[in-house]
């Protein structure tokens, strides 16, 4: 985010005196620059200059050697006079020695408070008390030697005779500034410059606003012995070159020990860039007013002709971070012919980063720069393959001005004549149509756009007049079948963003102001509402919370450690995943295939930080590709991919189905005083399982799953259900995870999980409305079987066949109990069932009570149920 430094912003706008970084940011927020953040001043209270009038060495000790001086700090001394009308200095203790009697230094007075809020006060130490602190540049966030102090004509170059004692610091040094971070949408890229945001200032307040960037016809032709430039791109994108315009200028003779000035350095710190080199601030100082990125190589470095074109893929460059990269065939670079063949050494990855063949060095005395113009795409897709965000391609992926780099060039050559002395070379290169470079085509905008669309009335003359104060040219349209108040307007180089009438209204609605638009809330047309499957996941969300569970969200990218620790074998189908081209993090570069590999991180990082006892769920896509799908097509950018491209991406687009998933760790039902408490098990995921189809309206069958990780080979439970035309689908799972899976997560012992596909629910689901079943008044007979069974037999399996016995007149069936023991023998168990029957027109006999009751006796038989005594 841009950082704007408020006296470098008045050299292009007028501010007002005393103008806050608070006011700043109000001001600037009404055309849509919103506050980031605002950065207090560095220092606050008293910190002046001193002269030290005597230096006392005291050895000490521990063998250290401190300094007693005495300072005149003018009107701050002890009495508040200068020594030189009879004041008396203040005595402060000093541990370094880089200074002595009669330097001008930089002192905090008690009452200070410098960087990191570290405040100073008169205080005793080594057998004085030291009234203040002689300042280093560390210790006031500068720049420099921390080993030892300022001395300001010497270090900060400033005259002697500039400097009084007791003059303020803070403004001398420029540490008093506030700093006002801004937030810059991606389509307006002139604000990442001080050009742009005076403008914006300008268009909120009325201030008056002078273009820096104007050409000012001033700046020099190119000449025949120019450095020689070839733009060649065998590889345009969109039909439009990565390179459409490149000058050159050269500076020779400049002093390579020349320091920045300081309140350049002081600038581009406060701007969040560090000071480096003359010749590389310069560049960064013009790009930050400007807006044009620039890059200064060392002359002697570098070989005629220069050559822009497109790598060779493989080819292999070192960029001025040291790092050895391998480059593709769609990134631009700039080289150039130091063994005779042309284009043959990578100097440059064109907009993004130089390389360290060169570089500006500590002995560079001639000065090549480089102002060129860089198509966006091109170096936003190199900045994002080689990870390198840096300040020049964030500019040039936004768009800047393609008139700029004449303008911006000459301003670097004369910062460098006037701080890094030498000479100007006459020999100019400027490759490139100027005009060709700054195309704009024509808008044709109807006068009553801006009211039609934002409900605002505007006259002709506002929307008129407010065009023309954003930069664009604007004329009434002669153009035929256009309504006849129109108006035609070309937008100016700098808003590559203003592209049709609708950018051109939210120009007019913003610099009229946002606030004048009413809030009106729309009215919902009748006969529309929620899809099926907004209404099912609605549903279950609310049943899932209902019951205690807690919804979270989860980053959908896994790793192949996160399969690990599910315990998937490498052929499941879980595993094949889709790879992120660009990840956030390399340990997790695929999208989710399931959402219980991402809930249960989740629940770990709950546990580690003490709740044990949990119930959460979520309600997420995953991603499953087909094993045979084609591979994505890379389609241009800037046109419209074809029909048969379509049709190909859309074949290689993996299948992202919803589901819902719930993990249970803990005690189910809290201890207290009520009791002891219940500990979550299987039967309480698969009882979620069955609420979440219930909400989906869809009736599923519950059976065993000998083995489905990451659930328990014997505790695991397998959801199906039947669709109109017959067909099974399998739903999900529910039950008790696998230990190794609980320890891998670090869960507590028998923590239970259920997944299901949410979207399989709602398409198995019956479409047409539920009818409700008419309400019997006569009452139930109540009756209660006992059954013993094999262990390996599923309640369901029982459970079935009671319904089946129970025919028409069974209203309820419901498991109540569970036994094993020694009384119903060994590999046995024992099921009870409380079931209700109701007829819809009479009361239920004795005989008709006892024949239902045989016949579900008899059912539960042909599954080996035998009915307990």
């Amino acid at each position: 985010m841009p950082r704007i430094v408020k006296d470098w912003l008045a050299d292009h706008v007028e501010l007002p005196a005393g103008l806050t970084a608070a006011q700043l940011a109000e001001a600037l927020v009404k055309v849509g620059l919103e506050e980031e953040e605002i950065h207090p001043a560095a220092v606050t209270g008293p910190l002046v200059v001193g002269r030290v009038l005597e230096l006392t060495a005291e050895p000490q000790k521990n063998g250290k050697t401190i300094n007693w001086c005495q300072v005149d700090v003018g009107t701050h001394n002890e009495d508040g006079r200068s020594v030189a009308d009879g004041g008396t200095p203040r005595g402060i203790v000093c541990g370094a020695h880089n200074f002595g009697v009669g330097d001008l230094v930089v002192v905090s007075l008690p009452g200070t408070t410098l960087p990191g809020g570290f405040e100073i006060a008169a205080r005793k130490t080594y057998g004085h008390v030291s009234d203040g602190m002689i300042c280093s540049p560390a210790e006031l966030g500068l720049d420099g030697d921390s080993g030892g102090i300022i001395v300001l004509p010497r270090d900060m170059g400033f005259a002697k005779e500039d400097l009084t004692p007791g003059q303020d610091a803070i403004a001398l040094l420029g540490l008093g500034d506030e700093v006002l971070e801004i937030n810059v949408t991606p389509d307006r890229g002139y604000a990442f410059s001080y050009r742009g945001v005076a403008r914006e200032y300008s268009h909120s307040t009325g201030a008056k606003f002078t273009d820096p960037g104007a050409l000012t016809g001033a700046e020099p032709a190119a000449t025949p012995d120019g450095f020689e430039v070839l733009l060649q791109d065998a590889a345009p994108i969109a039909g439009r070159l990565g390179c459409d315009r490149f000058v050159t200028r050269i500076v020779r003779g400049i002093d390579p020990t020349a320091p920045s000035p300081e309140w350049m350095r002081r600038r581009l710190e406060n701007s969040g860039m560090r000071s480096i080199s003359l010749a590389v601030d310069v560049t960064n100082y013009v790009m930050l007013d400007l807006g044009q990125p620039l890059h200064a190589y060392d002359l002697v470095q570098v070989a005629a002709p220069m050559v822009v074109r497109r790598a060779a893929a493989g080819e292999q460059f070192t960029t001025l971070d040291d790092v050895r990269r391998t480059l593709d065939a769609e990134d631009l670079v700039i080289t150039d012919s130091p063994d005779g063949a042309v284009g043959s050494r990578v100097l440059s990855l064109a907009g993004v980063m130089g390389g360290a063949s060169s570089e500006i060095s500590a002995t560079t005395t001639d000065v090549l720069v480089e102002a060129a113009h860089f198509e966006p795409t091109t170096v936003a897709r190199t900045a994002r393959r080689h990870k390198l965000p840096t300040e020049g391609a964030k500019r040039w992926e936004r768009g800047v001005d393609p008139l700029l780099p004449a303008v911006a060039a000459q301003r670097v050559v004369d910062l460098l004549l006037e701080y890094g002395g030498g000479t100007a070379d006459p020999a100019v290169s400027d490759v490139g149509d100027a005009a060709a470079t700054a195309p704009r085509d024509s808008i044709t905008l109807p006068a009553g756009e801006p009211t039609r669309l934002s409900g605002v009335s505007y006259t002709p003359e506002q929307v008129r007049s407010t065009l023309e104060d954003v930069g664009c040219e604007v004329s009434v349209s002669s153009e035929r079948d256009v309504p006849a108040e129109a108006f035609t307007v070309t937008p100016p180089t700098w808003r590559p963003d203003l592209t049709g009438p609708a950018d051109l209204v939210e120009e007019v609605v913003r610099i009229q102001g946002y606030d004048q638009i009413p809030s009106v809330l729309p009215k919902a047309p009748g006969g529309r509402g929620l899809t099926t499957e907004q209404r099912t996941r609605r549903s279950v969300a609310r049943a899932l919370a209902e019951t205690g569970f807690v919804e979270v969200l989860s980053y959908p990218f896994v790793g192949a450690a996160d399969y690990d620790a599910l315990g998937l074998p490498d052929d499941d189908p879980r595993r094949t995943s889709v790879r992120l081209a660009n990840p956030l993090a390399e340990d997790r570069p695929f999208m989710r295939t399931n959402l219980l590999v991402t809930l249960l991180e989740t629940a770990r990082r709950n546990v580690s930080r003490g709740l044990s006892d949990l119930a959460v769920f979520e309600i997420g896509l995953v991603t499953r590709p087909a094993p045979d799908a084609p591979a994505a097509p890379a389609l241009p950018g800037g046109v419209r991919p074809s029909d048969a491209d379509l049709d190909l991406l859309a074949a290689a687009t993996p299948e992202q189905p919803r589901r819902v998933a719930g993990v249970l760790t803990g005690n189910r039902e809290a201890a207290g005083w009520w009791g002891k408490g219940r500990v979550a098990d299987w039967a309480d995921a698969v009882a979620a399982a069955r609420l979440v189809a219930e909400r989906a309206g869809v009736e599923v069958t519950v059976t065993a799953d000998t083995e489905h990780l990451p659930w328990h080979p014997g505790r695991c439970a397998k959801l199906e259900a039947i669709d109109a035309s017959g067909r099974t689908h399998l739903v999900g799972h529910a039950g008790e995870l696998h230990p190794k899976v609980v320890e891998a997560f670090g869960l507590p012992a028998r923590a239970s999980a259920f997944e299901l596909g949410l979207s399989t629910l709602v398409a198995v689901a019956p479409g047409e409305p539920v009818a409700a079943s008419p309400v019997s008044a006569f009452p139930a007979a109540k009756e209660d079987f006992a059954f013993v069974v094999d262990a390996g037999l599923p309640a369901s399996t029982l459970r079935e066949a009671i319904v089946s016995g129970g025919g028409g007149l069974l209203e309820d069936v419901s498991l109540f109990d569970i036994f094993t023991g020694e009384q119903v023998g060994e590999g046995r168990k024992s099921l009870a069932y409380a079931v209700r029957l109701r007829a819809a027109d009479r009361t239920l006999s004795a005989d008709e009570v006892r024949g239902v009751r045989e016949a579900i006796v008899a059912a539960a038989e042909r599954v080996g149920a035998v009915l307990r005594a």
